[in-house]
């Protein structure tokens, strides 16, 4: 566990050193949520309720994602392991008296700390001095949405990491992540709200894995229902058992991985 905590602040140290980086994140996600933001108000002035979403609820939709964008990676950044598949340097990884997985898990959750403090907040703060946001009244509230926040960087983690092991079989990663980048905004519900779908393709999309990185976090944060009836408990534990299936599915792929590892080049 020391050796996890250890990774955890490598990660957490490594990533508070790209701060001009940092502060161009903050600004693009500031800029596209406006934008955003914009065109979601023109389409809710015509429209003032669409499926449960208010104006209010989708200019906060737009917020919160914004700011979901960095701890849950739903656009990258990829996983350096893709890069040490690649180029054979996690044969020595594999050496190690750790396991894989729990090591860039830990990793990742140090940049994934890091982005909440240095990149979300500025980002969501931003958005409520420009707009009314529909924020959380009760303190049990902002806690469901907390646990929600770390439930979808630990999915993120977990779609970039069965990226990243897919390596080993297709030696290089940039079509997985090129698709990926490509697919996961949308049915995350990061573009645009899931609910302003056809409500047969909303059900069908909002039980996915990739909304539970950003829509179903959302709507805990509003207070409606991911799951019927379930309220914020049923929407975490829609997280967490896909957070257990990704990550049971990529602690299988290292396994049969480390069996036999072909090293390019010999």
């Amino acid at each position: 566990m020391r050796v996890y905590c250890a990774v955890f602040a490598l990660g957490l140290r490594r990533y508070s050193t790209y701060r001009a980086a940092t502060a161009a994140a903050v600004f693009t996600n500031v800029v596209f949520g406006l934008i955003n933001a914009s065109v979601l108000l023109a389409l809710f002035h015509a429209r003032p309720e669409i499926n449960g979403y208010d104006a209010a609820d989708a200019v906060t939709h737009v917020f919160v994602a914004q700011a979901l964008m960095g701890p849950a990676a739903v656009m990258g950044p990829p996983l350096e392991l893709a890069e040490r598949i690649r180029t054979g340097e996690v044969a020595v990884d594999l050496m190690r008296p750790a396991s894989p997985l729990a090591w860039w898990l830990s990793h990742d959750m140090g940049r994934a700390a890091f982005t909440v403090a240095a990149r979300s907040v500025p980002t969501f703060t931003a958005g409520a001095l420009v707009f009314p946001l529909a924020l959380p009244e009760a303190p049990a509230q902002w806690a469901w949405s907390a646990g929600a926040l770390a439930l979808a960087a630990l999915i993120g983690f977990a779609f970039r990491y069965l990226y990243a092991v897919s390596g080993f079989w297709l030696l290089d990663t940039k079509g997985v992540s090129a698709l990926s980048h490509l697919l996961a905004p949308v049915f995350a519900g990061m573009l645009i709200p899931l609910v302003l779908f056809p409500p047969p393709v909303a059900d069908v999309l909002r039980v996915l894995p990739w909304a539970a990185m950003v829509q179903v976090p959302v709507e805990v944060f509003l207070g409606k229902d991911t799951v019927p009836g379930g309220g914020p408990a049923g929407a975490l534990a829609l997280q967490a058992a896909w957070a257990a299936v990704l990550l049971g599915l990529g602690a299988l792929a290292t396994a049969r991985a480390a069996r036999k590892v072909v090293v390019q080049g010999g």
